[in-house]
Parts: structure tokens; sequence; C-alpha cells
């Protein structure tokens, strides 16, 4: 089972967050575990459309997800998927 793992940026949002072990194939299935888990953690995720959202990057071990728009990258037992926010300042 993939590990689902934060940025601990997130945590400002959802103080008790902590990884995930769940059955899920691709990240779309992933995205859908987390918001099972942090109701609606998703909607920062991706848009209306499914999309990732632009401040959001996704990581498959230490690769960025390919499929931004149906979010379909497959996902296997073992694998830990990195949800990060970009942040900005100066």
């Amino acid at each position: 089972m993939p590990t689902i793992k934060f940025t601990s940026n997130l945590k400002r949002f959802y103080p008790n967050l902590s990884p995930i072990t769940a059955e899920c194939s691709t990240v779309s299935e992933a995205v859908e575990v987390i918001n099972q888990n942090y109701a609606g953690l998703k909607d920062y995720i991706v848009d209306e459309n499914g999309a990732l959202r632009k401040h959001v990057n996704i990581f498959i071990g230490n690769q960025l997800v390919k499929d931004r728009e149906r979010l379909q990258d497959a996902l296997a037992t073992g694998d830990e998927v990195y949800v990060m926010q970009a942040l900005s300042g100066g």
C-alpha cells in the first residue's frame, strides 16, 4: 500500500495531519483517500475539475507527477506520495 505524506506547512490548516497508508492505485484515488481522512483538504489540492492546483505539487518518491490534469499517475505498493504546497515570500 502506498503511504501519503504531507508538508508540515499544511498543519497550519490541519493540525492533526499525519501520514496515511491506504489502498490506492492512482494519485486521483490517493486524493480521495486524503479527503476521507481530512475533510476539505481535497479542495485545497485540486480545483473544481479535479486538476492539481498551481500552488500544490505531488511527488511519487522523488518524481513529480506527470498528469496534473487527471492525476492518473500509477501508484504501487511501497510508494511514498508527498503532497507539498508551494511557498512564496521573501
